[in-house]
């Protein structure tokens, strides 16, 4: 293992070799260097030295770590892997006196996680100067000092270490004092003035010398004292201390004026040369305002707070010195005892935040640091989470916790998490602290749109405007921003044929739909939509509903009548026998409606008559009867005008003529052209009589035969009125059904048509009974001359038949007479 050391010629190789066991033994890896180096300077490269990839220090995040709020002194390259000078670095301020100065740091590394122990061994220069503690020396000797006699001086004080301490004194020439260089138990060195030659206070009363204290640097400091020498009586006899080396221990923390120890000095000297009075010797600052000392009684007392995390022990020089100026000293040793007053703290490295919430059990999602300044058990932390969150703590190496989650998060369910994580040492009483953490958790889209209902039912009135609103559809999301944000649309699908589009539309944002067209009810009622809701997450989740879309009715069409055909059309003449009774079924007039439900249900009125009272109309059924008995004084044509009205709101009607013939007799049919054709024009007139004339004989015979049946038949009054009137099947569309109880047709009779003209002049209709006793449809006359071998079939049981045929014949002779 390598590392950079500096090289300065006062090393030694003693201190080099130190150096090489400290690293091995102490830290993964060490350098050596000197102190007051430049910010910036290269101390080694560690990532060479621990066998690091230098391309990932950067993406692990590497850096140094200090314990506590110490400064971070060096700082790592994380492209080249070299340890640079952070800040400036004084051994004297770091480690004072102390033979070694090693600073303790570390380097972390993430991805996984590395911790490395890095020794940073201060080497001392020679950057500071002898110094006396004062700028003058007393000293008071008597003239009968003995020549040998010795006098110890100050010792200077350098605050560099080893060679560059104070290594030589040198006294300024004179006749009286000589210099005498001398070691201590600390191995510092000190002076003592010899005398040389005896004093003589009558000559000399006064000496001043100079003293300088050299180091041993390259190039060397020097400081000076100057020695003021005062001749005086004898006084031979410095103060003695009971102990050399006092030692003591002292809480830390201990309350001010707390009294550490009392040293004791003796003096055989009497009266004032025998008073010893004591003090501080050669102590820093900081140990000055730690500590002070009684100057009579010896008493050390506390200053200001001890504090163990700063020094584990401290060492006191105190100086003992009579009135004459002679001095001794002695060393007190002070061991700081540890007290728990440090609480651990909670240090957060890393923190990732927001956690996706798929994130998978066991993720780090954080790494703690907890340190205690204490020592022994009071810094042995442990780490805990008190709440129940799904995340716990793993410890990892030294100190070092990771925070992994334990279970599935949910943002649906919690979004935000405050972790507090509680630190405890083993002291006592133990200490603790808290410190919380806000982690939050990222939206993943894991939850699809979901509809409020399972499908919707949307009425909607026909004949609505395009554009108005049919329903809304709404989808939740849980989800968060673009996750949750749901957009609708229809599924493709086709109605009728034609695209759903066509008959509705969706906001995409609101779910509102919207008709696109106006709907008609008779031709559509009902349609289903399928509404897509979708988010906007990557990739997105949809769902889909189910709209059904029922069209309702409204009162939007008026009935229409299918028979008789209404004014404007060809009319229709129906033949009243002048026997019909009260009651008699005379013509039914049929009418439809496209809308449905009560809009279809018809109410048939009679609106004018020819005769009142003499025929009523079912105002369900649409049956025209008559109400009473015809009389002779009855006008033979009859006119019907009807009116068909439904039941909507507000209610739509319709109005049609029946016309009606009262006769018994074929022969006065002719008199229907008057009754049909009253505004007819003169050439209908003449072509009329043309054809009555050519046929009157063939009509003649037809009505003879005629009269001879009806005389026969028994049942005279109810020749014709037996079936129900015949309707021609031209006149029932194909898209009309009979609805059940609206009123329109009866299952009970059935309309067939026996004959019609199809011509401008006339248009006559025969009511038939479609019985087993009546023609079936097939069996219609044609519009061909009526053989008389049709009369053949003409016996009792058949009469019937065969009187209507005889009528149908004759009929179609006039038909076509009147065609012509």
């Amino acid at each position: 293992m390598e590392g950079k050391r500096f090289s300065a010629a006062a090393l030694t190789l003693g201190f080099c070799l130190f150096v090489v066991a400290a690293r091995s033994a102490f830290g993964d890896v060490s350098y050596s260097f000197p102190e007051e180096m430049k910010r910036g300077s290269v101390i080694g490269n560690v990532a060479k030295d621990l066998g690091l990839d230098v391309n990932r220090l950067s993406a692990r995040k590497a850096r140094i770590d200090t314990e506590g709020n110490r400064k971070r002194y060096c700082d790592i390259n994380v492209n080249t892997g070299e340890l640079t000078v952070a800040e400036r670095i004084d051994r004297e301020a770091l480690c004072e006196k102390k033979a070694s100065c090693i600073l303790t740091q570390e380097l972390v590394l993430e991805n996984p996680l590395e911790l490395h122990k890095v020794l940073f061994i201060i080497g001392d220069v020679n950057d500071n100067s002898p110094r006396f503690e004062t700028d003058l020396i007393d000293l008071e000797i008597l003239e009968s000092t003995a020549k040998g006699a010795v006098f110890l001086l100050d010792e200077a004080v350098d605050a560099d270490i080893g060679q560059n301490s104070v290594q030589s004194y040198s006294l300024q020439t004179n006749q009286h004092f000589i210099l005498n260089v001398k070691s201590n138990m600390d191995g510092g060195k000190y002076g003592e003035l010899v005398l040389d030659k005896e004093l003589d206070r009558e000559q000399q009363q006064e000496l001043t010398l100079t003293l300088t204290a050299v180091d041993g640097g390259t190039p060397p400091r020097s400081g000076t004292v100057v020695i003021h020498v005062t001749v005086l009586d004898a006084n031979d006899n410095a103060p003695v201390f009971s102990q050399s080396v006092y030692k003591v221990s002292l809480p830390e923390n201990s309350p001010l004026n707390t009294v550490v120890l009392t040293v004791s000095a003796t003096d055989a000297d009497e009266g004032v040369n025998g008073k010893v009075t004591y003090a501080l010797g050669h102590v820093s600052k900081r140990v000055d305002e730690l500590f002070s000392i009684d100057a009579h009684s010896g008493e050390v007392t506390v200053r200001s707070s001890i504090d163990f995390e700063e020094d584990t022990k401290i060492e006191l020089k105190i100086l003992a010195k009579d009135a004459s100026g002679l001095k001794s000293y002695c060393k007190v040793i002070i061991e700081i005892i540890d007290v728990n007053d440090n609480a651990p703290v909670i240090v957060i490295k890393t923190l990732h935040s927001p956690v996706p919430e798929n994130a998978a059990p066991g993720t780090e999602v954080g790494i703690i640091n907890v340190q205690d300044r204490d020592s022994e058990n009071n810094q042995k932390v442990h780490c805990s989470i008190q709440q129940s969150v799904p995340f716990k703590l793993v410890p990892s190496i030294k100190n070092y916790y990771s925070l992994v989650t334990t279970g599935e998060l949910d943002r649906e369910l919690v979004s935000d998490y405050n972790i507090t994580i509680t630190a405890s040492d083993e002291g006592s009483p133990p200490l603790s602290s808290s410190k919380t953490l806000h982690l939050s958790v990222a939206d993943v889209n894991d939850n699809p749109p979901v509809f409020e209902e399972q499908s919707y039912s949307a009425h909607v009135k026909e004949n609505n405007k395009a554009g108005s609103s049919v329903c809304r559809v709404a989808a939740r999301d849980p989800d968060w921003r673009q996750n949750g944000t749901v957009v609708y649309s229809l599924s493709p699908s086709d109605v009728s044929g034609a695209p759903v589009s066509s008959f509705v539309s969706i906001n995409g944002d609101t779910g509102v739909l919207h008709a696109v067209r106006s709907f008609d009810y008779e031709q559509l009622k009902s349609f289903k939509v399928l509404v897509l809701a979708r988010d906007n997450g990557s990739p997105p989740l949809s769902s889909n509903v189910s709209v059904s879309v029922w069209i309702s009715d409204e009162n939007d069409n008026s009935p229409q009548i299918l028979y008789p055909s209404p004014e404007g059309h060809s009319f229709m003449t129906e033949m009243v026998p002048k026997a019909a009774q009260s009651g008699s079924l005379v013509s039914k007039v049929i009418a439809v409606d496209a809308d449905s439900g009560q809009n279809a249900w018809l109410s048939y009125h009679m609106v004018k008559a020819t005769e009142p009272g003499l025929f009523t109309i079912g105002e369900h059924s649409g049956e025209i009867r008559t109400q009473r008995d015809i009389s002779e004084s009855d006008h033979m044509k009859q006119n019907l005008v009807l009116s068909v009205r439904d039941n909507g709101q507000p209610s739509l009607s319709v109005t049609c003529t029946v016309y009606l013939l009262i006769s018994d007799n074929l022969a006065e049919l002719p008199e229907l052209k008057d009754m049909s054709y009253e505004e007819s024009s003169s050439k209908l007139t003449f072509y009329l009589i043309i054809a009555l004339v050519s046929v009157s004989t063939f009509f003649l015979t037809f009505i003879i035969i005629v009269l001879a049946v009806r005389f026969c038949h028994r049942r005279k009054s109810r020749l014709l009125f037996d079936g129900a009137v015949a309707i021609p099947s031209a006149y029932l569309p194909p898209n009309y059904a009979e609805v059940e109880g609206a009123g329109t047709l009866r299952s009970s009779y059935n309309y067939d048509a026996y004959l019609t003209t199809g011509s401008r002049t006339s248009d006559f209709k025969f009511i038939t009974s479609y019985s087993d006793r009546t023609l079936p449809a097939d069996l219609t006359l044609k519009k061909t001359h009526a053989s008389v071998e049709d009369l053949e079939g003409f016996d009792g049981a058949g009469h019937d038949s065969q009187v209507r045929c005889l009528l149908m014949n004759c009929v179609v002779i006039f038909s076509f007479s009147v065609k012509f």
